[in-house]
């Protein structure tokens, strides 16, 4: 027989989210959602001074509250520099007819994360012309330099 385990109930007062509460740190890059989704700069966070957390523009300019329990706050994405292979196999789901090549992602802040490029059959085919392109174009160029 299985065994019955009992429902989680939510702490009193705690509403449900997908997720854990976001609070923000001082010069934290957030999105104001109660501002049409402004973007700030966290210039002073909720303490026994301040009721509410500060924000002010990237560059400068007039500053703005938004609630001390952060509900319209979301934290601003770091920025993609590239995405480069990882050395590890390309998967292919013939079920799906996709093809999974595992990537690295950097980011501005020097922050990686690992991912997947998937890609369609179609696409397959176009990139693998363009790299036996770029390959010819490399072969070309070294006999040059030779």
């Amino acid at each position: 027989m299985a065994e019955q385990t009992s429902k989680q109930l939510p702490a009193q007062g705690a509403e449900l989210s997908a997720g854990a509460p976001f609070h923000p740190r001082l010069g934290d890059l957030v999105s104001d959602l109660a501002e049409k989704g402004r973007i700030g700069v966290v210039v002073a966070v909720p303490s026994a001074s301040s009721a509410s957390y500060h924000l002010r523009p990237p560059g400068g300019g007039r500053e703005w509250s938004a609630p001390s329990s952060g509900a319209t706050l979301r934290p601003m994405p770091v920025p993609v520099t590239h995405v480069s292979p990882l050395k590890r196999d390309v998967i292919y789901d013939h079920r799906a007819h996709q093809a999974a090549l595992p990537v690295m992602v950097h980011r501005e802040d020097g922050g990686m994360s690992e991912s997947v490029l998937i890609l369609e059959p179609g696409q397959v085919e176009l990139y693998r012309i363009q790299l036996d392109h770029i390959i010819e174009q490399r072969r070309q160029a070294r006999e040059r330099n030779r």
